[in-house]
């Protein structure tokens, strides 16, 4: 079915929409609970590296608020959604984006006991996202929507398979959290992209906001690392600092696959299901949630 739609601002021009049918998708918001003792956690929790326990902090910071801009960005067009498939979809997207939010502030809370800057990157956030609310078309901020999740999809994936960004996590709460996490990230990381192509979204902007989140986005989370880093003191033991940033090289969140799913995004007719998790989502389902599920007895 070919749908014509015109963008409601008049400078736009018309754009063509190719609207094809929503598949089914398994996108199921789970009461989930995780827990972080006191003492609970090693100082740098990432397996001992210094760089990646602080990146994953500052992450981990971020999510909140950018969890809360994902879903006002959908929900604002959520009412435009007429296909069912979809409308389960939107329905599932948010539960899950709340969850993840209020489970990452929980952990936000206890990074923050242990001397990671979250409340401070917290509050950046947040000023950013109000800020893109205030002032950017609901139209871009649904692009940007589209584009994060496309970030976190790939990351996720990347974590649900490889051993060696599992192994880099160990074996404690975050790491079981992580996981959750990745999983429903790559259940539902088609809704947003949906959303905005199903209710007029263009592909010129859809790929001009990438670059424009490219630009944006490393550079903050790098920076806030470096803050981060700064307030650790084993940050001034000269060996350690050397041998985590070397480790870099060969973090596998840095491998060419993810790169190259990154930038697959800015070709036109991209869709995200052009990378199939569907056997990955089915094992990781059962792993952690089947009857052996290592997390069932974290759900509510």
């Amino acid at each position: 079915m070919l749908v014509v739609v015109r963008q409601s601002s008049p400078a736009e021009e018309e754009i063509t929409v190719n609207a094809q049918p929503i598949p089914q998708r398994v996108v199921k918001t789970r009461r989930i609970a995780f827990s972080y003792p006191s003492g609970g956690l090693n100082q740098h929790y990432v397996q001992g590296d210094l760089v990646m326990s602080h990146a994953v902090a500052v992450l981990s910071a971020m999510f909140p608020e950018g969890e809360d801009f994902f879903v006002r960005a959908v929900k604002h067009y959520a009412d435009r959604v007429t296909d069912p498939q979809l409308k389960a979809q939107v329905k599932g997207f948010i539960g899950q984006e709340i969850t993840h939010g209020r489970e990452h502030r929980a952990l936000n809370d206890r990074l923050r006991a242990m001397g990671y800057p979250t409340r401070l990157v917290d509050r950046f956030t947040h000023w950013l996202m109000i800020r893109t609310d205030r002032i950017v078309p609901k139209r871009f901020q649904l692009a940007v929507t589209a584009a994060l999740e496309h970030y976190t999809a790939t990351v996720a994936e990347r974590l649900l398979t490889s051993p060696e960004a599992q192994e880099l996590l160990g074996e404690n709460e975050v790491r079981s959290m992580l996981l959750w996490h990745a999983l429903e990230e790559s259940e539902h990381k088609a809704v947003a992209f949906e959303v905005y192509r199903h209710t007029g979204g263009s592909e010129r902007l859809r790929i001009v906001t990438m670059y424009v989140v490219n630009l944006l986005f490393f550079p903050i989370v790098v920076g806030f690392t470096a803050l981060s880093l700064l307030g650790d003191r084993a940050t001034y033991n000269p060996v350690r600092l050397i041998r985590s940033l070397a480790a870099l090289r060969h973090s596998p969140f840095l491998a060419r696959v993810v790169i190259e799913h990154l930038r697959a995004y800015n070709h036109s007719g991209f869709h995200p299901d052009d990378f199939d998790a569907s056997e990955l989502l089915d094992r990781w389902r059962t792993e952690l949630f089947g009857e052996q599920g290592v997390l069932a007895d974290h759900l509510k």
